[in-house]
């Protein structure tokens, strides 16, 4: 999947700008992925085993983990988006709806 999407689809924006970040969890660690990873993003992974290792239980990053994440998914899944676009645009209008005062 990054292989045939995911690094495909970063063509269409500018890498030197993006930072990728996945959590610990050892079936997306594997060295093969971590190697692929770094040779996209170099230093800007953020990945157990990653030049920026994921600081597990941060008290930066539970509210992401436990909060922010789970309204997203309830939101973005809300109307069950059935293709591609539907999806991307939900996406893009909840975190475009996030207010200051919530991540605060």
């Amino acid at each position: 999947m990054i292989t045939n999407f995911f690094i495909p689809e970063l063509n269409n924006h500018d890498v030197q700008k993006l930072w990728f970040q996945q959590n610990g969890a050892t079936c997306l660690t594997a060295r093969a992925t971590i190697d692929l990873l770094k040779d996209t993003f170099g230093d800007r992974l953020i990945s157990r085993f990653g030049p920026v290792n994921w600081p597990p239980r941060s008290c930066d990053l539970t509210p992401l983990d436990y909060f922010l994440w789970g309204y997203v998914k309830s939101l973005v899944y809300a109307d069950k988006p059935q293709t591609l676009d539907h999806l991307e645009d939900n996406i893009s209008r909840v975190i475009a709806d996030i207010h200051p005062q919530m991540l605060e």
